[in-house]
Parts: structure tokens; sequence; C-alpha cells
């Protein structure tokens, strides 16, 4: 219930930020790379609108690769619906159970709260996820995950600057916010400044 809960008030918490944006912003790059605010929005309510017969026939499509899947229908979703309409999905869908296929609500957490990062740290939007969720997603990072994400640690320990929380057996340290140290885990490149260390060179955007 408590990630349930989690879930939910991101959520409606994302929705309000989306609200507010100018054209400007939703037209912006994101942190997922190749894609505006406004794919990365129309990306986060996809399994909502999606019944499984129809992401099977969308993956079908996409011949079984699930990233030019996701890709295909984020650009068709966003060109489709308007701002306020994508920020009215997520809020309306804030209790609904979708989980991704691997994870079940940690990841449907990660999901919710990486994208709303990918937007928010590429506007540069002081939003700070609160701790609590920060915590459950940080303590569930295990090495297959980092490496579905193509995130390499090796050598590397991260350490948050503003929680207590390290993670990596490395000797070479990779400093910043908890909330970007989850970035950098889940495949993200950082703006310039954001991580310190001798590291921090290897997860910055150049």
């Amino acid at each position: 219930m408590q990630i349930k809960d989690a879930i939910a008030a991101e959520r409606r918490e994302l929705a309000d930020l989306f609200d507010a944006l100018g054209d400007k912003d939703w037209n912006a790059p994101s942190l997922c790379a190749g894609w505006t605010v406004r794919e990365v929005v129309a990306h986060m309510s996809m399994g909502f609108r999606l019944s499984l017969p129809a992401t099977l026939g969308e993956l079908l499509k996409a011949r079984g690769s699930l990233h030019r899947m996701t890709d295909r229908v984020a650009r068709r979703d966003a060109a489709a619906h308007s701002p306020t309409r994508l920020s009215a999905l997520l809020r309306d869908n804030a209790h609904h159970p979708w989980t991704p296929p691997v994870g079940g609500l940690t990841a449907a957490l990660g999901h919710d709260v990486v994208h709303g990062l990918d937007v928010t740290t590429a506007l540069g939007l002081d939003r700070r996820v609160p701790e609590a969720r920060l915590r459950i997603l940080l303590d569930d990072l295990k090495p297959r995950g980092l490496r579905f994400f193509g995130v390499d640690l090796t050598g590397v320990r991260l350490c948050a600057q503003d929680i207590d929380w390290s993670y990596g057996l490395g000797t070479a340290p990779v400093y910043g916010a908890a909330q970007d140290l989850l970035l950098l885990a889940f495949g993200r490149r950082l703006p310039s400044g954001r991580l310190g260390g001798e590291a921090a060179d290897r997860f910055t955007a150049r």
C-alpha cells in the first residue's frame, strides 16, 4: 500500500506540474534521448490507454522491438493529444494498477519518478522527489537493472550528498543529489555541473 500511495501521489504532483508548462517547455528536449517533453509525458500514460492485446499488436508492428514500439507510440500519441489531455491522463489514472512487464509496483514507481525527472531536470525545474519515494527505488537497485539500462559502474561508487545513501564497491566516487544518481542508474546522462567526483565525466552529457 505504501508504494501504491507513492505512485498515486507522484502522478498527481507531476500532472499539476505539467499543467503549468508553456508551449516552449512541451516542445523542449528531455533527458530521454530523442524525445521531447511532450513525448515523454505521452509515453507515461501508454500503459493506461493500451490494453494488453493492443500493446502486443503494437509490438508485432515493431517486429518485436520494445524500443521501436514505445518510440513510435510515444511520437504518435504526443501528436494526437493536447498537453492538457496528456496531463489529465496522468492525474485521472493516479491509482491505475499498471506495472511494467518486470519489476511490479516498484518498477511502476520508477517509471513515473524517472520520466518525471527526465522532464524537470532537462527544463531546469527545481522539483525535489520526496525522499521516501527515492529510497524505495535506490534501495531496489540491482546489477541486472543497471545492465538493462546500459550503465557500467565498474570501479565507481555512487555517493548521495543530500541523504545517507551510497551504492557500489568502486574506489572512484561520483557525488550528486540522490535523484540525480537515480537518473544515472537508469541510464541518463546528466547536465554538466550536477555530478562531482573523479568519475563524474563518465555520466555527464557532452
